[in-house]
């Protein structure tokens, strides 16, 4: 079987990291925060944020359902409430076909 390279993943990301990934302000990060129970990075003891990788995912299904399928900040809460699991299946699905699509733009590319 050959050798699959895995993807390196860090434990935790700063606030800038993520502001750069969704680009956003870190105000919009802070608000949501705030908003959404399932978003719950750790603080250090100067009580900058960390987020893992569960919470990065988390952030992604609500940008998701906010900025793509035009729901409400309340609306997108009812949706997680009752539905978080098909929410982090459907954002898996998601990210596997993006990364697909970036797998055959470089193949495109390269012939």
């Amino acid at each position: 079987m050959p050798y699959k390279e895995h993807e390196i993943s860090k434990m935790y990301y700063t606030m800038g990291e993520v502001t750069a990934m969704f680009d956003v302000n870190a105000s919009m990060i802070r608000f949501y925060e705030k908003e959404f129970d399932i978003l719950q990075p750790k603080k250090n003891k100067k009580g900058n944020r960390l987020f893992t990788p569960e919470d990065i995912e988390n952030l992604k299904i609500i940008f998701h359902l906010i900025r793509d399928k035009g729901y409400t900040l309340a609306g997108a809460k009812d949706h997680l409430k009752g539905n978080l699991g098909n929410s982090k299946d459907s954002q898996r699905v998601i990210n596997s076909l993006e990364n697909l699509k970036k797998f055959l733009l470089e193949v495109r590319d390269q012939l």
